[in-house]
């Protein structure tokens, strides 16, 4: 992760797979809950349509803040 602080309410980006619901790195999230020292953060991940995909725990080094560059891309939510 960058040395950016990453807060409540903040948009992220998913830098590992997690299979199990269906996530993928470059997955982006908004981050619901931060844990002390920001070890690890709950994070929400929607649809385009507004529903809830995911609400995971992911360790600090597994997601980083959203570039100011970046742009999103769609893809099909996939369930393994």
């Amino acid at each position: 992760m960058s040395n950016a602080v990453i807060r409540e309410h903040d948009r992220v980006v998913l830098t590992k797979p997690i299979p199990g619901h269906g996530l993928e790195a470059g997955d982006v999230g908004a981050v619901v809950h931060l844990y002390p020292a920001a070890a690890a953060f709950e994070v929400e991940f929607v649809t385009l349509g507004g529903a809830t995909a995911a609400v995971v725990t992911v360790p600090a080094d597994s997601i980083r803040p959203v570039s100011r560059t970046e742009i999103p891309h769609a893809r099909e939510l996939v369930l393994r």
